[in-house]
């Protein structure tokens, strides 16, 4: 009768109209403990919400260190049942994570090799995921799913062949985005394609060099395919297919799947809600059995193991105790962690006051406090058009403390430093982030002291960035109020660089870039100083050289030269007889002058050189 009545009231709170009052929990578990018939609806519906959170809860709680302990946890939950679940919360977690990426492949591997029917039933829905994606153009989509994709091929959960479709679809017809996602796939899966089956591997990087050389992409897609060709000759030293401590599962024991990317699919998409089981009660004695099996075999040496330890746990204790003190975590683990923590508070929170209040009780570790703003601007460029949501969080830590203040301020600094490392939209979502600080006053605009506006010390990203922020804080605050702010003369200091009036070519060159962008007005000062600039001083004629002894003497001997000449020219005209016949006599001769140089001065030297001479005939 007790029973009934808890199963009545049950269903009363919810079937509710209004969507369901608050009941406490303490109230709630009373009246789910009573409810304990197995063949009901309600029983089934609460079991099956109890598995939805310990599997969820599960993945979230999955690392590197504890991986081998939350496995067992998670073959106690009704993992037949429940596979949907398990799908959509890790490729969830997965798609929020992406460095990750290898745990969640490395559980699926394990999980696979006793429950093949999940492993498939997640690489059809990843596999459906990406064509979706690829459909609609989502490169964020796309890249989170063929990463996932990689790390299951080299988990051998799925076959390479699946990964060379991948990348013919993406590389044949190449875009900036399709090339850029190939790559990132072939750093993952490319030690795993070289040893399982170069001739994929060969034809691949054939057509990323043909790509590189041949078609119309951006100089950082070239750069990127440059690094691809590094780390192949560097044998993916920085990029194994299986890290050493997620290699957990034997070859032979695990089971390769091989769908193909244009395969009819099936994402079973029935199994992520709540169905009623008729034959409940037998299903979970067969996964009982079924859990027995799994989980004996993986138990049965860790109980032939704890009887011979017990005698040396005391001693192990003293000495774990005297080394605990030696260990450092060198994988950034804790980072990791905090970093994962951060991007889920942020997410999960409906309103930017709750995401403020959520992050302030986040207890970040000494000399980690920066990782609170990036955090905050990573998760904003992620989306794909600027949201406000992000730009009042920072406002408000901003505006509660100093120190959060001065951490966005920095962040200013490094992002403008650094902005040539990303793509288009997420640097123009960085922009207006910055942007809307300046504009709500949450930072200083002492900020711009990191722009130099010149030739040698910009980018064209770092021009974009500077085009977008200034229009940004154009809108936000008016063009008005934007050039009173621009002229105050306590920010001249921190605006010399970009508004620069020290060299005429910086100058010349600020003034185009601002003219260009719409923004002229801000130039006014730089063009009345370039209009009342000293005009330079006429650089200094070349003073004469005084001519060196030897080009005197070689114009003396020019000189000398004429002479003898025409004195040898007018004697012929006088005497012609007389000259023919001295001529005849001198034959096969005659006289040549040189100049000598010395000290003093300049000497003639005659020589008599060997010539041919005809006589000249007489009348």
């Amino acid at each position: 009768m007790a029973a009934a009545k808890a199963k009545a009231e049950y269903d009363r709170l919810l079937n509710m109209r209004s969507g369901g009052t608050y009941i406490p929990p303490a109230r709630l578990k009373a009246l789910q403990a009573q409810i304990t018939d197995k063949t009901s609806e309600e029983y089934q519906r609460m079991a099956w919400e109890a598995l939805k959170k310990s599997i969820n809860g599960l993945i979230n709680k999955v690392n590197v260190s504890n991986i081998k302990h939350i496995v067992p946890e998670l073959f106690n939950e009704n993992l037949v049942r429940g596979r949907g679940l398990f799908c959509r919360s890790i490729m969830k977690a997965q798609a929020a994570s992406l460095p990750f990426t290898p745990i969640y492949a490395a559980m699926a591997a394990i999980v696979n090799t006793k429950l093949p029917q999940v492993g498939e039933l997640l690489i059809n829905r990843l596999i459906i995921q990406f064509r979706k994606a690829f459909k609609r153009n989502d490169k964020s989509v796309c890249h989170s799913s063929t990463t996932f994709i990689a790390h299951l091929i080299n988990q051998q959960v799925a076959h390479e062949m699946l990964a060379a479709q991948i990348l013919l679809l993406l590389l044949h017809k190449p875009t900036d985005d399709s090339v850029e996602i190939a790559v990132g796939l072939m750093k993952e899966v490319g030690q795993h394609i070289e040893e399982m089956n170069s001739q994929i591997a060969l034809a691949v990087y054939d057509q990323f060099r043909s790509i590189l050389h041949e078609a119309d992409i951006d100089k950082r897609v070239q750069y990127m395919i440059e690094v691809l060709f590094q780390i192949r000759k560097d044998k993916y030293k920085d990029h194994p297919a299986v890290k050493e401590e997620l290699d957990l599962v034997e070859e032979e024991d695990q089971i390769t799947h091989r769908p193909g990317l244009d395969d009819q699919l099936s994402t079973e998409d029935g199994l992520n809600i709540f169905k009623f089981d008729p034959e409940f009660e037998s299903n979970e004695e067969a996964y009982k059995k079924l859990k027995a099996e799994i989980l004996g075999e993986a138990s049965g040496s860790e109980d032939e193991d704890e009887d011979g330890s017990d005698e040396s746990s005391d001693e192990e204790e003293e000495d774990s105790e005297e080394k605990a003190l030696e260990i450092k975590d060198q994988s950034n683990t804790d980072l990791v962690n905090l970093r994962r923590s951060i991007y889920l508070t942020i997410m999960s929170s409906g309103t930017f006051e709750e995401a403020c209040h959520k992050l302030m009780r986040i207890n970040l570790p000494g000399g980690r406090e920066e990782e609170l703003p990036s955090m905050i601007i990573e998760c904003c460029s992620q989306e794909r058009t600027f949201n406000k949501f992000f730009g009042l969080i920072g406002e408000r830590f901003c505006k509660l403390n100093r120190l959060w203040q001065d951490l966005f301020q920095d962040m200013f600094t490094k992002y403008y430093e650094t902005i040539h490392r990303y793509e288009t939209n997420r640097l123009r979502i960085i922009a207006q982030f910055f942007g809307f600080l300046l504009s709500s006053d949450a930072i200083g605009w002492h900020v711009f002291h990191a722009v130099k506006l010149n030739e040698e010390d910009t980018t064209s990203s770092s021009r974009i960035f500077i085009k977008i922020l200034i229009e940004e804080l154009a809108q936000g605050a008016g063009m008005k109020t934007l050039t009173e702010r621009f002229k105050a003369d306590e920010l001249q200091p921190a605006l010399a660089g970009m508004f620069p009036t020290d060299d005429p070519k910086n100058t010349r060159f600020s003034i185009n870039f601002f003219t260009a962008i719409g923004m002229g007005v801000l130039t006014e000062g730089m063009r009345e100083w370039l209009k009342n600039m000293p005009k330079p001083a006429p650089a200094p004629l070349p003073a004469a050289r005084s001519p060196t002894p030897s080009s005197r003497g070689r114009s003396e001997s020019i000189a000398i030269t004429r002479a003898i000449h025409i004195a040898a020219w007018k004697r012929q005209k006088l005497f012609p007889l007389a000259n023919a016949e001295a001529e005849w006599r001198q034959s096969r001769f005659s006289l040549s002058v040189t100049l000598t140089n010395s000290a003093s001065s300049p000497q003639i030297a005659f020589l008599r050189l060997p010539v041919t001479t005809t006589p000249a005939r007489t009348t």
